[in-house]
């Protein structure tokens, strides 16, 4: 049940059970080489609490970098993002900031949305070619939140979405999201 402030009736309304938490994305894992670039949608509760990209021990990221360029869930985390490094893959979020209850992307307020800033980032690294996103949300948001205030500079790019890796993504079979992700790899 939603409620709405007596006092002031066009303020949002506030579900009584649910608290909002404004949550920010990190910043960009990425050097000079980067060629590639992975993007998630926002980090969850369990990566923001360890500060660490794809920290819920469930979430099948590390599994699959492990498998397609060493960084698995077993190297201590430096070393994985420094593999990353070594790859040519930087890491980030599309959104840098919003208002989320949990972890869950379904749960993101719309209209909490603050996109990262990928002009800038784009004109830092100006190798990168390929963006691969993790999952549907990250896909959509991209699309709606940053791709329009590009104005044509990311026509160089390839975009691709890849199976999210998110534990609440768990009915796919792991073998599948391994062939689709290799594609970050390939070429």
């Amino acid at each position: 049940m939603m409620l709405q402030s007596l006092e002031n009736p066009t303020a949002p309304r506030v579900h009584p059970m649910i608290a909002m938490t404004s949550v920010q994305s990190f910043a960009p894992m990425s050097d000079e080489r980067s060629t590639v670039l992975i993007l998630g949608s926002m980090p969850g509760a369990a990566s923001l609490q360890a500060e660490q990209y794809y920290a819920h021990p469930r979430n099948q990221f590390w599994w699959l970098m492990g498998e397609l360029v060493g960084a698995g869930a077993d190297l201590p985390y430096e070393q994985r993002m420094a593999a990353l490094r070594q790859s040519g893959i930087a890491l980030w979020d599309v959104l840098a900031r919003c208002e989320r209850p949990g972890s869950l992307d379904s749960s993101i307020v719309e209209d909490s949305i603050v996109a990262n800033d990928f002009s800038l980032f784009y004109r830092r690294h100006p190798r990168i070619w390929r963006v691969f996103f993790n999952g549907s949300k990250a896909q959509s948001s991209y699309q709606r939140y940053v791709q329009p205030l590009l104005a044509g500079a990311d026509a160089h790019i390839e975009y691709q979405r890849l199976p999210s890796t998110s534990p609440a993504h768990a009915s796919r079979p792991a073998a599948d999201k391994l062939t689709a992700w290799q594609a970050i790899v390939g070429r």
